[in-house]
């Protein structure tokens, strides 16, 4: 990792071939291959068979794979732990609405307002909407130009999708009453009311908490 830093490789680039690297860090053929691999799992490198090794894409995926695990290897006390990983995304959207709630675009209130209208047309016809869902999730802090919070994100609702999806637990018995919910944080948005928005969020999260006890009850 090191060697990457101090040589500035960006994600695509390649790596120095395995003799190389032997020579650069005076290592056994065996400690690099480890390496790689380690590295590899952690998406830092990419093997491209015939090709080479290279800069991986940084990803958080590893991550996501781990919590995903973590939640569904306790399989007692699996609903805590997927109440836990909740209770930090919202924790990390309160802080990120609070940001943007006086200072979002129009264009981005605007984009929201679609992702709704997607939602809502999805729900009326009986439809499952989670591609729209986390559209809007990520929509709602894209003025913050920040590119760890999509991600970030992402492994969240990743980890509670695939959990969601194991244990049964992705019904939405309400998906009007989910549609109505985001509407309510976007129209606090338009009016810049930090307060209103940051509790319509707490809202649509207390209503996923307690679809998950509901569900898992009846397990």
């Amino acid at each position: 990792m090191q060697l990457i830093l101090d040589r500035g490789l960006r994600p695509g680039d390649p790596l120095p071939t395995e003799n190389d690297l032997m020579d650069d860090l005076g290592v056994s053929r065996n400690s690099v291959r480890e390496a790689l691999k380690a590295l590899r799992a952690l998406d830092i490198v990419e093997v491209r068979h015939g090709h080479g090794t290279y800069v991986g894409k940084l990803s958080l995926t590893p991550l996501a794979d781990g919590l995903t695990f973590r939640t569904l290897q306790g399989s007692e006390n699996d609903v805590r732990a997927l109440g836990e990983i909740l209770e930090v995304r919202e924790a990390l959207e309160a802080g990120l609405i609070r940001r943007v709630a006086a200072t979002i675009p129009d264009e981005d209130l605007a984009a929201l307002d679609a992702a709704v209208r997607k939602m809502d047309a999805k729900a009326r016809a009986g439809e499952p909407f989670p591609d729209e869902d986390r559209e809007f999730h990520e929509l709602l802090y894209r003025s913050l130009g920040n590119t760890l919070v999509p991600q970030l994100l992402g492994v969240f609702w990743n980890v509670f999708d695939r959990v969601a999806q194991v244990r049964g637990w992705n019904h939405d018995p309400s998906p009007i009453g989910t549609v109505r919910r985001h509407r309510a944080i976007v129209a606090a948005l338009r009016r810049h009311d930090v307060e209103e928005a940051e509790q319509a969020l707490a809202r649509h999260f207390r209503t996923i908490d307690s679809r998950v006890e509901k569900a898992a009850r009846r397990r």
